[in-house]
């Protein structure tokens, strides 16, 4: 099932308060697989430095920020950042997740896809991967969905919101690969 009724904005039209918002009604959802957005985040306080934090960041290109906005309730539902940006090498990480309410109605995929058009197009990178937990199937659904390849596993290699360590699938995407596919 589809949903129309939303869109994707930068992060200058982001305020603190509903940032927070997203991700206090996501705690149990993304406890696992964000701890270190949730711990930044997990007062209004913190969701303010964590934001003046990313605009820095994205001013200094060292990480891009998306967010789904639902336009009928104004309340935003989806996140993704480009992080780990590595220009020497021309590779970039994704993160996402999209509102537990609104999961499985294509928009993490459209925010991927407009993600990997803005990493490949805009930042002239020449990879994009991402790491996500074993456990994490959605996400390894919308790489394998966007022709990543699965690269390996890295064992204990990511610690979870409950302080255990689990493996990391690693997905990788090269640009080569992306042209192949848009067309």
């Amino acid at each position: 099932m589809s949903f129309t009724d939303w869109k994707i904005e930068t992060i200058d039209n982001i305020l603190p308060e509903e940032f927070y918002k997203l991700i206090d009604k996501n705690r149990n959802h993304i406890g696992k697989t964000f701890p270190v957005t949730l711990a930044n985040s997990d007062s209004l306080k913190k969701a303010k430095d964590f934001l003046a934090l990313s605009v820095d960041k994205e001013k200094n290109k060292e990480g891009f920020y998306f967010y789904a906005r639902d336009t009928k309730t104004t309340d935003l539902i989806g996140y993704l950042c480009i992080k780990t940006i590595d220009y020497r090498i021309s590779k970039c990480e994704l993160g996402y997740f999209a509102d537990e309410n609104v999961q499985g109605k294509g928009i993490t995929s459209k925010m991927v896809s407009h993600a990997l058009d803005f990493c490949f197009n805009e930042l002239k990178m020449n990879k994009v991967f991402i790491c996500t937990s074993e456990i994490n199937t959605a996400s390894q659904r919308i790489a394998l969905k966007y022709n990543f390849k699965q690269e390996g596993i890295l064992r204990d290699e990511f610690r979870n919101g409950d302080g255990e360590l689990q493996n990391t699938v690693y997905f990788g995407l090269l640009k080569s690969e992306y042209n192949q596919h848009e067309g």
